[in-house]
């Protein structure tokens, strides 16, 4: 049997940067052929990045992606490495956008893969099953492909396919048994979410079964607004077994020497293959195979839970400060276990010398509040200061009459004013540091404390806010360094602070009890009876749906935030403001 030295990029591309990505390929392409690879994979939409939303219906956009790749084949040979295959992602199209007046049926943008080789594109593929739920709207940009292309590389035959084509059985995956390939890429796109790396792996299973074939799945890495890609790339083979698994979270080339049967029909044209069209390419010379004993990737494991979240909120903050050239964040410091959080994950992201905590205190401000911050600051190194708001309320207090909520509201509006006249002055990036059961409650203030740019516990609900905070002061112990987090942070009641003796617990059920019921309601989408079905209280279930149905427009103005769950709010969970339908009791 054929062997090939397969090389896995799992890179972290950035929309738009056309020349960035290309320069990503030509890097680790020299990386892989240094490693003696000879066929290299980069992920899906890998020069363009991805994904890359209405910027598809710019028909300057997509000519830029079309000769970006034409220049990139190019510079692959230039660099002397022409003659290693190359598998990359891109934007393509065949007619107008179907949003156009000019549109042709059964033509339009297409979500591609080409395959590179000796300064040419040798084949193309366009994407076949387009996602349309959740964060994906590709019917909306996309049209679908009907052919399945199959480049014979090293005598072995090699089928190309992209991300939701092997989420969904049949399509290219039937065709490629039927067409009898060896080896099945699938290039990716595909966001994190918790747990999905428990789901992937018996998915590509299933689809190397239905092949009966090997499957090469690279995932791309790295942050890009809400979303973030967590890599897990890997290789499994027809009966099932796991040949290797890179990390996750981390760029990463995975590199593996993997026997495949040798092509046994005679190449060239076309044929049908379960209702596909099947296209047949050679690429006639590849790198020799190396001497010496097999290369093998090797397999890493999935983390835990917390650890796999923790690492997905990083990146996902690292690269939106990153990548879009902000220079520091700043944010609340209230001695709470939210802002606690938040600043932790500035500091892993990012640095202390990169992260400013305000202090912001009111005279309903506790001491002990007061030096829980002082602590975290000391722990985390950040930048520390300390802004007393009474003087200005009080300025307020004086020329409005207020009372009740309005003066507790104006006390987080007060705290806004001041970390948004930071960002202005000095530069800072505004993190917002309200978590995901607040928010479906709406228990923030409008301008207050939920004002910033970024809130990278947006998609966490509180009670895994707090396990969070466990899990990265255990692993700081683990590796004999410096919990980031006062435990005084974890073990408080959480409160506000906006008026004397205030708890959460004043307004809300507790967290154990209230989590539970949003987590129903938001992520698994369940009625009022379906909730009561489940144990839940009546009374209680009424009253937290009646503050989530409400809070809607709060939740529209809300900050971006890295997305860790099935549905976070903004991309995936979308309903109207204006909406008098309710789950009556």
């Amino acid at each position: 049997m054929p062997t090939l030295r397969l090389a896995l990029s799992q890179v972290n591309p950035t929309v738009g940067d056309l020349a960035g990505n290309a320069d990503l390929v030509r890097s680790w392409t020299r990386q892989a052929a240094n490693a003696g690879a000879q066929l290299v994979l980069f992920p899906e939409m890998m020069l363009t990045g991805y994904p890359v939303e209405d910027l598809v219906f710019r028909r300057s956009f997509v000519a830029a992606s079309q000769a970006a790749l034409r220049q990139l084949a190019a510079d692959l040979a230039g660099d002397g490495l022409g003659d290693l295959p190359v598998v990359v992602g891109y934007l393509d199209a065949d007619g107008p956008p179907q949003v156009s007046g000019d549109a042709e049926p059964g033509r339009g943008a297409r979500n591609a893969a080409a395959l590179l080789h000796r300064g040419e594109v040798v084949a193309r593929y366009f994407k076949h099953h387009l996602p349309n739920y959740g964060v994906f709207d590709e019917d909306r940009y996309f049209v679908s492909g009907d052919e399945l292309t199959v480049v014979r590389i090293g005598g072995v035959d090699v089928a190309l396919t992209i991300c939701e084509d092997l989420w969904q059985a049949g399509g290219p995956f039937a065709a490629a048994r039927q067409a009898g390939v060896g080896l099945v890429v699938n290039i990716n796109g595909s966001p994190y979410e918790l747990n999905k790396d428990d789901i992937r792996l018996p998915l590509v299973r299933r689809r190397a079964a239905e092949a009966n074939a090997t499957i090469a799945y690279v995932n791309m890495i790295g942050g890009q607004d809400e979303l973030v890609f967590e890599g897990d790339s890997m290789i499994v083979t027809p009966d099932g077994e796991l040949l290797t698994r890179a990390p996750q979270f981390v760029e990463h080339l995975l590199v593996h020497d993997v026997e495949l049967p040798a092509a046994t029909t005679t190449p060239g044209g076309e044929s049908i293959a379960d209702g596909m069209r099947v296209a047949y390419h050679t690429v006639d010379a590849i790198p020799p195979a190396p001497a010496g004993p097999a290369v093998t990737g090797g397999r890493i494991e999935p983390v835990a839970d917390e650890a796999e979240v923790w690492h997905a909120l990083v990146l996902g903050l690292r690269d939106y400060v990153n990548k879009n050239r902000f220079s520091s964040v700043v944010l609340g410091l209230s001695g709470g276990i939210d802002s606690a959080v938040v600043a932790a994950l500035a500091v892993d992201a990012l640095g202390p010398d990169r992260v400013v905590g305000v202090s912001l205190p009111s005279q309903h401000s506790s001491e002990h509040s007061r030096e829980d911050a002082a602590d975290l600051a000391k722990r985390t190194g950040l930048d520390y200061r300390v802004e007393p708001i009474q003087p200005m309320v009080d300025a307020f207090l004086a020329n409005l009459s207020l009372s009740g909520i309005a003066v507790e509201n104006l006390q987080a509006r007060v705290r806004g004013v001041i970390l948004m006249a930071l960002s202005n002055q000095e530069g800072h990036l505004v993190l917002t540091t309200g978590n995901k059961s607040e928010l479906a409650v709406g228990y923030s203030t409008l301008y207050g404390d939920s004002v910033g740019g970024f809130n990278p516990i947006k998609d966490v609900w509180k009670t895994l806010v707090w396990r969070l905070a466990k899990w990265r002061n255990a692993d700081a112990a683990r590796r004999g360094e410096t919990a980031p987090i006062p435990e005084n942070s974890i073990g408080k009641p959480p409160s506000a602070e906006l008026s004397p003796g205030q708890l959460d617990s004043d307004s809300l059920p507790d967290y154990d009890v209230l989590d539970p019921i949003l987590i129903g309601y938001v992520d698994g989408d369940l009625g009022r009876d379906g909730l009561v079905e489940s144990g839940h209280d009546p009374a209680v279930v009424d009253k937290v749906l009646r503050l989530v149905d409400t809070a809607e427009y709060k939740r529209r103005q809300s900050a971006p935030g890295t997305k860790i769950s099935m549905k976070a709010f903004g991309r995936d969970r979308r309903l109207p403001i204006t909406n008098r339908w309710r789950e009556h009791g």
